[in-house]
């Protein structure tokens, strides 16, 4: 396996190497010097041609945790913004020998364009392209999980998987590359999982991922559910309404106090809240909600150095076993402009 574009074709074998490997780094957090001489020589560029926060750092944090050398490229400020092409950036960063780059795109299919042209000899890493995928979160979600899953059974989460697991993903199905990301790795782990939205954020095809679909947040949290994780509603992705108000859709779809409180009535006591971040606190997910001790919010921020450390140090070992790649979006969803 020498990238990592999605995880629709992610093994299980793979995907419990990342996990059980992410266990191993996430011990490097706890020491007094955290750091670890394995990428020492190694040089990983973050080229992101999206804003982000949580991401780019934490993968710039895993890479240097490693000992690699890390080159930030943001498209603002480059000659990205001067029209430079997809082509031309990346063999400009083949010229400066990168042995790994984190891609973050806007445009559905730039990270297997990326890792499939021959422009760049280096090992691809998505870190979310348009609506399309976003692995590592998917996988730091899965770590996440598996964590809260096997202290529940009094067992070692090494090796382990999900398997009985009910999850539950609420909210903007239709923007999130983190939902879709998660249903196919979930599934992979052997977790079930029901999609809670409107029938306006639903994607065309939806019945046909390995999953349940619901309208109804309040039914399918009593039906029981382990995990609960609300998406943020991207409205810079929309140019339409797809609900009457925000007051409504928080009133329907939105994790708020009143629901927070009937998971202690339904004696729910072991479901987490999970949120891929940034919330919108009020419209998503409520601060009462957000701050509780059923919230796992700061731990999937804090799990995303140990799974990124895991997934740099693997790909660039060589450690990963072969799987099929996943197969690029259709053409139109790639921007011509950067074919």
């Amino acid at each position: 396996m020498r990238h990592l574009l999605g995880t629709e074709h992610l093994s299980r074998e793979n995907a419990i190497a990342i996990l059980d490997t992410a266990e191993e780094m996430a011990a490097v957090g706890e020491r007094e010097i955290k750091k670890l001489p394995a990428l020492r020589g190694r040089t990983v560029v973050n080229l992101f041609f999206e804003d982000s926060t949580r991401t780019r750092i934490s993968f710039e944090a895993a890479a240097k945790r490693l000992s690699a050398d890390v080159i930030n490229f943001s498209a603002k400020g480059s000659s990205v913004s001067k029209g430079e092409s997809l082509k031309d950036t990346a063999q400009t960063l083949e010229a400066m020998s990168a042995d790994a780059v984190v891609v973050r795109h806007w445009a559905s299919g730039a990270p297997e364009r990326l890792a499939g042209s021959g422009w760049i000899d280096a090992a691809v890493i998505n870190a979310g392209d348009g609506t399309h995928a976003h692995p590592t979160q998917a996988l730091l979600d899965a770590f996440t999980m598996r964590a809260h899953w096997s202290k529940l059974a009094g067992v070692s989460s090494v090796g382990g998987d999900l398997a009985g697991m009910r999850v539950v993903i609420a909210g903007d199905v239709l923007h999130s590359r983190v939902a879709r990301s998660n249903v196919w790795l979930l599934r992979t782990l052997g977790a079930r999982v029901t999609l809670v939205a409107p029938p306006t954020l639903l994607p065309v095809g939806v019945e046909s991922w390995p999953c349940k679909v619901s309208y109804d947040l309040d039914t399918t949290l009593e039906a029981g559910v382990d995990a609960i994780m609300m998406l943020r509603v991207q409205a810079e992705r929309m140019n339409a309404s797809f609900f009457p108000s925000t007051r409504e859709y928080a009133r329907r779809w939105g994790f708020d106090d009143a629901r927070l409180a009937r998971l202690d009535a339904l004696n729910f006591k072991d479901t987490i809240i999970m949120h891929p971040g940034p919330m919108n606190r009020g419209l998503e997910i409520s601060s009462a909600a957000a701050d509780s001790p059923r919230s796992t919010v700061l731990s999937q921020v804090r799990n995303g150095v140990s799974v990124r450390m895991a997934v740099l140090y693997l790909l660039l070992s060589g450690d990963l076993r072969d799987t099929p790649s996943a197969p690029t979006p259709p053409a139109g969803q790639l921007a011509k402009d950067h074919s």
